[in-house]
């Protein structure tokens, strides 16, 4: 289950939003900080030059991925990234990402490069994400722990609703923080493929589990144990409401690659299975059982989370948690090039229970 992903590097501009709960004024937001320098400890491997366009500032102050990408530095740990690096129409070298093959190495690369990562792969097919925004997610989630503890010494468990093959979400908060996840799908095949990257990394299958959602209809039932705690739950949800709409999206984005209306010449760069891509209802849908789910599971999630792809979709998803009645609700809007997108995050507990959960949880 994942939200269909542009296939060109994001441009985007994070800002957070407040929105304003009749139970609890919404904090300031402490520990999400304005971007006003770089932590050049994080920029290995990139090429950055502050203060220029090269600098990446619109990513999180916190991200490996604030500079232009460093290809030979990614080549010497992953040489088969090396046949797909050529000079774009600018001279600047690249790669072609309307190519599967090309943006799969560049994954490769980055995982191994930045994060450890010894073996990854995916199976034909199946959707490959651009990093740097998947770990903008992440970084904006130890955001929402940051009144307790700071993110580098934070602890978290996570459930990843719809890890899908690729397992970004977990990986990259295992290895950036030392977080512990459940992977959950609907999809065996991703889940084996899943457990492969766990086999062939030392460490990662002692910090990420996957588990098998039976029941497609359903998010956190069948998944989560009646006395299983959580502190955060991560969400990319498939958006199209059918396979015509998620075939028809693919049509406009060939035609924005320049790739022909038909696409003969295109080969969709990140994939993508149905499951991944679409359900009856699309995003708002999906997100609406959510919601409804997650009153059932109040006492035992801090923060409850997901992408929200569609401007359209926000307004409705937010009167639904209004009829809940979360104690506290946060929106962080995020700008990818020439998509928009944000994370909606909703918690039922008010001060005083969330002191007492870090209290026994984040010693």
């Amino acid at each position: 289950m994942f939200l269909l992903s542009t296939l060109a590097l994001p441009r985007m501009k994070d800002r957070i939003t407040r929105t304003h709960q009749p139970i609890q004024k919404e904090s300031s937001l402490s520990g999400i900080s304005k971007i006003t320098k770089t932590d050049r400890s994080n920029t290995k491997g990139l090429k950055l030059e502050k203060g220029t366009a090269a600098e990446k500032t619109f990513f999180h102050h916190r991200s490996k991925h604030r500079g232009q990408y460093d290809f030979p530095e990614l080549i010497k740990v992953h040489a088969d990234l090396n046949q797909h690096v050529r000079p774009n129409k600018y001279g600047t070298e690249s790669v072609d990402f309307a190519d599967p093959k090309a943006v799969k190495e560049l994954n490769t690369a980055i995982l191994k490069f930045h994060y450890g990562v010894e073996f990854w792969s995916i199976p034909e097919g199946y959707l490959c994400p651009p990093i740097p925004s998947r770990a903008d997610y992440i970084h904006h989630v130890a955001d929402l722990f940051a009144d307790f503890k700071p993110a580098d010494k934070l602890k978290l468990k996570c459930l990843d609703i719809g890890a899908g093959a690729n397992c970004i979400y977990p990986i990259i908060g295992a290895k950036e923080y030392g977080w512990s996840f459940i992977a959950s799908d609907i999809d065996k095949d991703a889940l084996q493929n899943i457990d492969l990257i766990l086999e062939k990394n030392k460490g990662l299958d002692k910090k990420i589990t996957s588990r098998l959602q039976e029941t497609p209809s359903q998010i956190f039932k069948g998944v989560l144990k009646k006395t299983e705690k959580i502190d955060a739950v991560i969400c990319n949800p498939p958006f199209h409401e059918s396979a015509l709409a998620a075939s028809k999206a693919t049509s406009r984005k060939f035609k924005n690659l320049g790739l022909g209306k038909d696409g003969k010449k295109a080969v969709l760069n990140f994939g993508g299975k149905p499951t991944e891509l679409w359900t009856f209802g699309g995003e708002k849908k999906f997100i609406h059982t959510m919601i409804t789910e997650s009153v059932e599971y109040s006492k035992n999630v801090m923060w409850f989370s997901t992408l929200v792809s569609k401007k359209e979709s926000l307004n409705p998803i937010k009167k639904a948690l209004e009829k809940v009645n979360p104690v506290q609700v946060k929106t962080i809007k995020m700008n990818q090039g020439n998509k928009s997108g944000r994370v909606l995050a909703w918690t039922f507990m008010d001060t005083e229970a969330k002191e007492i959960w870090a209290a026994k949880r984040f010693k």
